[in-house]
């Protein structure tokens, strides 16, 4: 959309903004430099480390009266130095990350429908990964339920043109429904998810008739407080068939728990399973796919499991301690990470490596955060292997700094 029609667009919906409806203009912009060396899988042997900076660029339109409300973000992710400085926009970086509009048809009862994000409990199976500069967002119709009970269900279907039922396009369904069930008491917060994932396989060499294996998962995140203590859990199954035709049967389990240490700091540790397939089996698939989770959020920093990569492999073990302490205005935080495989890794030890984090951040009235961070990964010959990298002495570190600005531009409000 060219910069002129958002602009138009913008003020058409702050003309709209009388006693009868509610209207927020913000932006954000955020730049990020990071130092990259061994991210994701180990360095070879004599290789350099990257330094590059990302940016993401938002323009984010919210509009909502008593009949419905609609929401558009505008987005704009780039590498700087990615184009000339006499550039025509001809990468076409600039793009629509959410563009819906949700109906309000009783005050329990909604349908929210078009390009949207979808974020539930802990991001585990469904986030917005909003680490990742581009983030992501969904083309779904979501229904929703608002009580003791309350009900999400969400539907998208994507096919590439009027004339067959062929889908070619990028995203990583054909077809995918999902039930989203969840109770708050006093103390706790407990859900169920059942998520039906479909994929397209070609049933004939000649691409001309598209079939969907459909796999499932289904489980529960429950989070509560008990003696002082934050605990968090997740137990997930899933089954069905993977796109190739293999049947899956795959699990995640994790607990967290997390421990005041007076008005300053925290500690807490926790433990993950996602199961895995032993490297001599080949007929069957026990690796658990976290699917469309925020999974940055999970199993390190560093990104080397699950962002991008790892599935249908070795699976996981994640044994953590974590922490944080706020002396002032700066937050700082830690975690330390042991990893190993669920699954046998032929010729080899189950361990992977140990990963620490260290991380901290500085907010500057609420609309201005800094923050930066370290982590390095110490790799185990196991981890070098399944990476498929020969083994060395070469360390594993990454760096970054990152701005975030978040601005309000324009608010109306509802009397």
């Amino acid at each position: 959309m060219k910069l002129k029609n958002t602009i138009a667009l913008a003020v058409v919906l702050m003309a709209a903004a009388t006693t009868y409806a509610q209207v927020k203009i913000s932006a954000e912009v955020r730049p990020r430099t990071e130092y990259n060396h061994g991210v994701k899988q180990p360095a070879m042997e004599g290789q350099d480390a990257s330094v590059i900076t990302s940016q993401r660029t938002r323009l984010n339109l919210d509009f909502k009266n008593e009949a419905f409300a609609l929401g558009f973000v505008l987005q704009d992710v780039r590498k700087w130095g990615e184009e000339a400085q006499l550039t025509t926009n001809g990468n076409n970086q600039t793009y629509i990350h959410q563009a819906w509009a949700e109906w309000f048809m009783s005050n329990k009862f909604s349908l929210k429908a078009g390009r949207q994000e979808l974020a539930y409990d802990d991001h585990r199976i469904l986030g917005n990964v909003g680490w990742a500069q581009q983030a992501r967002s969904h083309d779904v119709a979501l229904f929703k339920y608002t009580g003791d009970i309350n009900v999400h269900f969400g539907l998208a279907y994507h096919n590439s043109n009027l004339h067959d039922n062929i889908y070619n396009g990028l995203d990583a369904y054909k077809a995918m429904q999902f039930l989203w069930l969840n109770h708050k008491g006093d103390n706790y917060s407990a859900s169920v998810l059942y998520l039906r994932n479909g994929k397209p396989y070609w049933k004939d060499l000649a691409m001309t008739d598209q079939g969907i294996r459909y796999s499932s998962t289904l489980g529960t995140h429950i989070k509560t407080k008990l003696a002082g203590i934050k605990l968090a859990g997740n137990f997930y199954y899933q089954f069905g068939d993977d796109v190739t035709g293999k049947e899956i049967s795959a699990i995640n389990f994790s607990l967290d728990a997390m421990m005041a240490l007076g008005d300053k700091a925290n500690i807490g540790a926790g433990y993950e399973l996602l199961s895995g397939t032993d490297q001599s089996v080949t007929d069957k698939n026990n690796s658990f796919a976290p699917l469309y989770g925020t999974n940055h959020k999970f199993n390190g920093f560093m990104d080397y499991f699950y962002v991008g990569n790892h599935g249908n492999d070795v699976g996981l073990n994640d044994i953590y301690l974590k922490g944080n302490f706020k002396p002032g205005k700066v937050k700082f935080n830690g975690a330390i990470h042991f990893f190993s495989a669920d699954g046998k890794i032929e010729g080899y030890d189950q361990g992977l490596g140990t990963e620490l984090d260290l991380w901290c951040g500085y907010s500057h009235k609420g609309q201005v955060q800094l923050d930066f961070g370290y982590s390095h990964m110490f790799a185990s010959d196991a981890l070098y292997f399944i990476k498929s990298v020969p083994e060395n002495d070469t360390g594993n570190s990454w760096a970054w700094v990152q701005l975030t600005f978040k601005p309000t531009l324009f608010s109306s409000k509802k009397d």
